[in-house]
């Protein structure tokens, strides 16, 4: 690989981790096209830290203008990516380090979620200054903890194309009169269950951060039954659909979890949950049904899921500004820091009020655990109180109406037994005691 800069140029080295999001592409060309402005070579490292960590430095290439002028447009990953851990041994970061300085690497891009940046602080705590290292926030999770509220690259595009698949299957559910149940990706946070929920005017929306501890599998079952049972008793409606971040999956406890017909439970490489993997919405689905057949009322649930769909989807507008914002931001860190970056070997770029910051990994990791920080809906704030409004589900008004209640009770009766209002609130009333957020 030769150098026409000579030997004693350092190269800036730029991959990617995590799972994809739109824009990856963008940060890399806007990285590398500023970096040749500012004389330097581009190495593109593949696959993440998954081969530097092996201690090979043969899946790389250099970039140059023609690689990357045009590719801010699509999807995907030029470079590719992997959840390869670099930090679950010493001996296989310290492999990473060796790998970037045999590739004549002094300046390292990272492009990925929590899980890469917590890497990337940990690779320049190893480095101790020998090689600068710049963190560029990419998630559809929306979970990184940037400030005044700044979405992380990904997140809006993510946004707009769930919020067009709900839109066609609430129409869909309504034309033929049945329920949908939608699992949308979000490990930790429900950060875009909610803003495709919030937008599309699903019926209604359910997220991790409404619960206190774990969460029983049967509360979440409750809670759509409810609603269901609330728009048909007040709206005579039997069609809806219910959007259920998949994050809710790591607060199940491992016992029910292992207690479900067909889940087997997998981790990937820094020990999360495969949640993918373990289906939701179909577990959901399967519960909610069984009680309507008991009922002797059989309704039609679908269970979809949103996730992988809109990993690779072309950037929007507004994250093709935004990634080359963060793609020069990240090359200016690197490569002519101001007195205040300069003071920094690692960092965070974001974009706050118009103006590039760069936040030290210290600030962003999680003193208890060491980890990285994750950026939680706070269904105190006036985002999640104005979606709530306008979603169908169990409130704390239904139960002191009598009215809506005597409503409900003749919902959830059969032809063979009749439920009561006193039995019903029984039943159903602890949902709006036990989880945060209720009305």
């Amino acid at each position: 690989m030769a150098n026409p800069l000579g030997d004693g140029s350092e190269r800036v080295g730029v991959l990617v981790g995590g799972g994809p999001a739109p824009g990856i592409d963008g940060v890399i060309s806007a990285l590398t096209l500023e970096g040749r402005n500012r004389g330097r070579e581009i190495v593109g490292i593949y696959d993440g830290f998954q081969w530097l960590m092996a201690g090979d430095t043969d899946h790389v290439k250099l970039l140059d203008h023609d690689d990357v002028s045009r590719i801010h447009f699509q999807g995907g990953s030029i470079l590719n990516t992997s959840r390869a851990n670099p930090t679950k041994k010493a001996e296989q970061l310290e492999a990473v380090l060796t790998s970037l300085k045999k590739l004549r690497i002094g300046c390292l891009a990272t492009i990925g979620g929590d899980d890469t940046m917590f890497a990337a602080s940990q690779l320049a705590r190893r480095a101790a200054g020998s090689i600068r290292i710049c963190h560029v926030p990419k998630t559809i999770d929306n979970d990184l903890p940037l400030p005044g509220d700044i979405p992380t690259f990904g997140f809006e595009t993510a946004r707009q194309l769930g919020f067009s698949l709900v839109h066609n299957l609430m129409e869909d559910a309504r034309a033929t009169n049945r329920w949908y149940f939608v699992v949308v990706m979000g490990r930790s946070a429900g950060h875009l269950a909610l803003g495709i929920g919030k937008a599309s005017g699903a019926t209604l929306t359910v997220i991790p951060e409404e619960f206190d501890g774990p969460v029983r599998l049967e509360t979440l079952c409750d809670l759509l039954e409810g609603a269901m049972l609330k728009r048909k008793a007040l709206w005579g409606r039997r069609d809806g659909v219910a959007l259920i971040a998949e994050g809710l999956l790591e607060r199940l406890t491992a016992e029910e979890m292992t207690a479900i017909e067909g889940v087997r439970i997998t981790r990937d490489d820094y020990g999360h949950l495969r949640l993918a993997e373990m289906d939701l919405a179909f577990i959901l689905k399967t519960q909610v049904e069984r009680r309507f057949v008991e009922r002797k009322e059989p309704i039609g649930i679908t269970h979809k899921s949103i996730g992988y769909e809109v990993r690779c989807a072309p950037p929007l507008a507004f994250d093709c500004e935004y990634v080359r914002a963060l793609g020069y931001g990240a090359a200016e860190f690197l490569l002519n820091p101001g007195p205040e970056a300069a003071k920094l070997s690692g960092a965070l770029v974001c974009v706050e009020n118009g103006k590039l910051r760069y936040l030290n990994f210290d600030q962003l990791l999680d003193p208890e655990t060491g980890r990285t920080r994750v950026r939680r809906v706070d269904v105190a704030k006036p985002a999640y109180r104005i979606a709530r409004q306008y979603m169908i589900r169990l409130e704390r008004e239904d139960f002191d109406n009598r009215e809506k209640l005597s409503a409900l009770a003749a919902a959830a009766s059969t032809g063979a037994r009749s439920c009561t209002p006193e039995e019903f609130e029984k039943r159903f009333r602890y949902l709006v005691t036990e989880i945060r957020g209720g009305l």
